[in-house]
């Protein structure tokens, strides 16, 4: 959900040498080549739009290309529904999904400081923004997630806890 910590969660998958594909920037570039202002209900509104005309996989598929361009593992950070997670894993195989979760209380808050264009400024706005990522079926991802890691505590435990599930994440098996 929005402001859990899943750019926290790939700065430090950047820090380890991980390649990062943010999948909402598809849709603020695709804001970008339509001319249209960053906002939370702009870009909310053109995210169900493009899955409404193009697929409800179309995000993922547009971010192929920047996995396809990267050798070794890779975060893939904001999918949102089944049929995106279907789409990695038809192309990639294994896939991981990693569910970061905070308080509706502590994601506000943190939406607030943070302060890009397309973040709600009242809280009316951050709850109509989770009922539309619901809509598009992150709780079913979240739900469906291989690990989950809450971050309701301190940037510097939240990061500690990335670093400790990605390492072990990257770890060779056993054999």
């Amino acid at each position: 959900m929005p402001g859990a910590g899943k750019s926290v969660f790939s700065e430090v998958a950047r820090g380890l040498g991980l390649r990062v594909v943010v999948m909402g920037d598809v849709v603020r570039d695709e804001a970008l080549k339509r001319q249209l202002t960053p906002t939370q209900e702009t870009l909310g509104k053109l995210m169900v739009e493009m899955r409404r005309t193009f697929g409800s996989a179309v995000i993922a598929e547009r971010c192929f290309h920047e996995v396809d361009a990267t050798e070794g593992p890779v975060v893939i950070e904001g999918v949102r529904s089944l049929a995106e997670l279907r789409a990695f894993r038809k192309r990639y195989g294994s896939v991981w999904v990693v569910a970061v979760h905070s308080s509706a209380r502590s994601r506000f808050k943190r939406l607030k400081e943070r302060g890009r264009p397309d973040d709600p400024k009242t809280w009316r706005e951050f709850n109509l923004r989770d009922m539309r990522e619901l809509r598009v079926g992150i709780g079913n991802v979240i739900a469906l997630a291989d690990f989950v890691l809450v971050n309701e505590g301190s940037i510097t435990r939240f990061k500690r806890k990335a670093e400790d599930l990605l390492t072990a994440l990257l770890k060779p098996p056993l054999k």
